[in-house]
């Protein structure tokens, strides 16, 4: 029985594992965006969510733990100078994961996995002037009816 155990094997031992997903998240880094299986895509993003988690946090302890899971130097800087600000306001969900199809040879699903642009998941554009005073009309309103409604039960109230 495999009760409570979590991940996948991908059809690999333990080591070649770790070295695959380790590949798979410095091209990751290096390129933005990669192809692959979706059992390869879904076992990736926890991972490189980590990864892009102890580039924010950015202390010297955070560097060398990144440093060795990852090691390209390259992918390194890339992760710690550039994705590292891209992110800054995001609580996580840095990646995303796109269905793209089969795979012809092999009937493998295949998806892309990819880093999400900085404004993503943004709002556009500020609330205006006129937008925000009509809101605080709405309320000033909305307060004056139930005052109002208040007002009026009360002498019903008094009335009986």
């Amino acid at each position: 029985m495999r009760h409570q155990r979590t991940g996948r094997n991908l059809g690999r031992n333990s080591s070649h594992r770790k070295a695959l997903l380790r590949n798979m998240v410095t091209s990751l880094f290096n390129h933005e965006q990669l192809e692959t299986t979706d059992a390869k895509a879904k076992e990736l993003r926890p991972v490189a969510e980590k990864m892009i988690t102890l580039a924010k946090r950015g202390d010297l302890h955070a560097r060398r733990a990144a440093l060795s899971y990852i090691k390209d130097k390259p992918a390194m800087h890339k992760l710690f100078d550039e994705l590292k600000g891209r992110y800054v306001d995001r609580q996580g969900g840095y990646i995303r994961i796109i269905k793209k199809g089969i795979r012809k040879g092999d009937g493998a699903p295949i998806s892309v996995i990819q880093l999400l642009p900085a404004d993503e998941g943004k709002k556009k554009g500020k609330t205006t002037e006129k937008a925000k005073a009509k809101k605080t009309e709405k309320a000033k309103a909305k307060t004056k009816a139930k005052a109002k409604a208040k007002a009026k039960a009360e002498a019903s109230e008094s009335a009986s």
